[in-house]
């Protein structure tokens, strides 16, 4: 451990997880500014877009492939290497920051078993786990408003980011709007 280390649990930890497009940006912010504590947002995207534009679309970086789908787009993500030590270093990188005393809002989109490492990196802290749903076609057509995203990213997580995972709390982002998300966040947890 280094000096000026916390390990008392004193930070809260909440990790959002859910499709791309679903809200969870929206409802971190909305949630920043009701919880009585400060808490940071923390972006898997931010971490992805350290890396080097030519990883993009690079078999060692991430890669992206359009499929058909019930005669809808489709588009498959493929982590390399590079994609894979960055998002790793994200999640020790949120243990890092809680250890300061910082209370973190995670971002993320777990397709894979990154829920352990969460768990097992947050062991000294509070940490609640919320995933947040929404029905493919509210998805999709956000995904199309948005515009910066590749259609068809929403219909191929869909069925993987929640496959296997518990939730300490879960949202229909469909249902109510991201302050309303947020406050129901906040009550259930004490924020």
């Amino acid at each position: 451990m280094i000096a000026g280390d916390t390990l008392d649990g004193t930070s809260t930890v909440i990790l959002f997880n859910g499709v791309g497009s679903v809200g969870k940006s929206s409802i971190a912010k909305a949630l920043q500014t009701i919880a009585t504590e400060p808490f940071l947002h923390v972006e898997m995207d931010a971490f992805l877009n350290m890396m080097p534009e030519r990883f993009w679309d690079h078999p060692d970086g991430l890669t992206f492939e359009t499929v058909m789908q019930d005669s809808k787009p489709t588009v498959a993500i493929k982590s390399g290497s590079v994609t894979e030590r960055t998002l790793r270093g994200m999640r020790h990188a949120v243990a890092a920051m809680a250890r300061q005393g910082n209370n973190l809002i995670i971002d993320d989109v777990l397709l894979e078993d990154e829920m352990a490492d969460y768990i097992a990196l947050l062991a000294g802290f509070t940490f609640h786990t919320v995933g947040i749903f929404a029905p493919l076609d509210v998805l999709e057509a956000r995904e199309r408003e948005r515009g910066d995203r590749l259609i068809g990213l929403a219909r191929w997580q869909y069925d993987r980011v929640h496959q296997g995972k518990r939730y300490d709390l879960e949202l229909d982002a469909s249902a109510a709007t991201p302050m309303q998300c947020a406050e129901a966040i906040k009550a259930t947890f004490g924020l």
